[in-house]
């Protein structure tokens, strides 16, 4: 089954009377009993497939986990109540019965670093930053670190590197490692981290998935040999998505290939705009022939599915001349998130990075006269008009 197909249907219109519903229902029950007692206990005990406490399941977060699972090709999934939340249940699942050793990419989200800084690392976990397209550095920092996990980004924030996955979960398989991908950026139309390697799988479904703009909520979907894990750290440590935003996220998802579709074919057309204009100098974009992961591009993702993700220098620019920018957007929406059906800007130093010293920016590439566009469904002449306009009046 295509997974344009699996989107429809995986999950969904489950039997639960005479009547099958054809949308999974909200089940906001939290506890769940049976005609007998021997039954709730065998069902305590994972002994007979039911319900029992929504902590441990939930039917319709249940039904979201499938279809998840159904996605990326995973043996089980997990919904939860962020993507922040999702990649540090991953985490810990990773690194349990392993050396508390992360090898880290050194370009990820803001929040991910602050949460290998300030979390992790003060609680014992050490962890080595590196070029994770640096095969032989990550290889070098491996073995050295004795490493239990390497984590990546598929598509870096924001400046939109492309980790080589296939590779690394070569790396990761040798030194007994676990390969955790945070896969939000290219969702599992562009690729599926589990089936070249991976062995967890981590989104936002704030962002692509929901696409909506009106769900907070995050997912792991996992291999056979760390499901287990996952949902026994998930039981003792309670991360759990609503059911309703696990329901307004199947809802979303129905939509999700066609919306991607769409979101990456408008990002090269504002891609290929931008890398014109004289108030641009640089721009950052996979599908550019001079970029610097065309290969490992090229090698992992579907012909002409490159993200919707675009981020650009304005020259010369200054905070000044940025927040002028900002200000002259008319249609583009100034908010701080991605992935929505709306095309958004973000500005990395006030917002996805803020927390990082000025200095690391700048070691991370991340300029004070960058940004990062989200490009959305709307028809690619209007996002370009905006634009246009914008940065004509940004002196």
């Amino acid at each position: 089954m295509k997974l344009h197909t699996k989107a429809v249907h995986a999950g969904d219109r489950r039997k639960l009377s005479p009547a099958t519903p054809v949308t999974t229902p909200i089940f906001t029950a939290t506890s769940f009993f049976y005609d007998d007692v021997e039954t709730l206990d065998r069902v305590f005990a994972d002994e007979e497939q039911g319900y029992c406490y929504s902590r441990y399941d939930n039917p319709t977060n249940s039904a979201l986990e499938e279809l998840l699972t159904s996605l990326e090709s995973g043996a089980g999934a997990l919904a939860t109540s962020s993507g922040m939340g999702a990649i540090h249940v991953a985490l810990m699942t990773a690194l349990n019965d392993r050396r508390r050793s992360v090898v880290a990419s050194s370009a990820l989200y803001g929040a991910t670093i602050k949460l290998l800084m300030n979390v992790l690392e003060p609680s014992g976990v050490e962890v080595r930053w590196v070029d994770i397209t640096d095969l032989a550095a990550v290889e070098k920092a491996v073995t050295e670190a004795k490493a239990g996990c390497i984590l990546t980004e598929t598509i870096s924030n924001p400046l939109l590197r492309v980790a080589p996955l296939d590779k690394l979960a070569e790396i990761a398989n040798r030194a007994g490692a676990a390969l955790v991908v945070d896969n939000t950026f290219a969702t599992p139309l562009m690729c599926r981290p589990l089936e070249i390697g991976a062995h967890l799988s981590v989104h936002s479904v704030t962002k692509y998935l929901a696409g909506h703009g009106d769900v907070l909520g995050g997912a792991i979907i996992s291999d056979a040999a760390h499901l287990a894990t996952l949902r026994t750290l998930a039981k003792t440590c309670g991360p759990n998505l609503g059911p309703f935003e696990a329901y307004l996220t199947m809802r979303g998802i129905k939509t999700f290939p066609l919306r991607m579709e769409r979101q990456c074919a408008n990002a090269c057309r504002v891609a290929s705009w931008l890398a014109t204009h004289p108030r641009v100098s640089s721009v950052y974009f996979p599908a550019a022939p001079q970029h610097a992961d065309a290969a490992t591009t090229a090698r992992l993702f579907p012909q002409g599915l490159f993200g919707a993700m675009v981020s650009f220098d304005i020259k010369d620019g200054a905070r000044g001349q940025v927040f002028q920018f900002i200000n002259g957007l008319r249609m583009i929406v100034r908010a701080t998130s991605l992935g929505d059906v709306h095309t958004m800007v973000l500005y990395p130093a006030m917002s996805s990075h803020r927390d990082i010293s000025p200095a690391q920016r700048r070691r991370l590439g991340i300029g004070d006269n960058l940004l990062r566009l989200s490009i959305g469904i709307e028809h690619p002449d209007d996002i370009i008009a905006d634009l246009d306009q914008a940065l004509n009046k940004t002196n």
